[in-house]
């Protein structure tokens, strides 16, 4: 899928691939979202992973605006050390619940629109995101925070579904 190139699809498929997203995982059951699978990842990890990079992705943005050095991915890590990241990450968050899981990726995805929604198009899409250390655009580092996010989750998911299924 074409990234967005233009405010109102970034907030389209924002809307979009969270609805989606958030569709998939109302049914499910706490000890199904919790078990732990692949990578030691459950579906509940997954879902506050997600939560999780938005905010750091909001954290990018608000130190490149003021000008202070911005550590992407995070301060310690290089993004060829993710593996270890997200293991970190996990272990942080292993004391987080379901239903703890689901509400951070809703209030992280409420923090994401609210911020898409108060930036004009030029603030998106005029040039790179200030710290951001590469080309991309704020709106393109958002819709990676989100939407594209919310899609890999979607589809790890759906195969964890299938997998329980079968």
């Amino acid at each position: 899928m074409p990234a967005a190139t233009n405010k109102t699809d970034l907030s389209r498929v924002t809307a979009v691939e969270f609805g989606k997203l958030a569709a998939l995982i109302a049914p499910i059951p706490a000890p199904q979202a919790m078990r732990k699978r692949a990578e030691e990842s459950s579906i509940k990890d997954v879902i506050a992973h997600r939560a999780h990079w938005i905010d750091l992705f909001l954290g990018w943005h608000a130190q490149g605006l003021s000008g202070a050095p911005v550590a992407i991915p995070a301060p310690g890590y290089r993004w060829t050390d993710l593996k270890r990241y997200n293991a970190d990450l996990r272990a942080a968050q292993a004391g987080i619940g379901w239903d703890a899981a689901r509400a951070m990726l809703q209030d992280a995805h409420d923090r994401l629109t609210g911020f898409i929604e108060g930036l004009d198009e030029t603030a998106l899409y005029g040039g790179p995101m200030q710290g951001g250390g590469n080309a991309w655009t704020t709106g393109r580092w958002a819709e990676a925070a989100g939407p594209s996010h919310y899609r890999s989750a979607a589809k790890w998911i759906r195969a964890c579904l299938r997998a329980d299924a079968g």
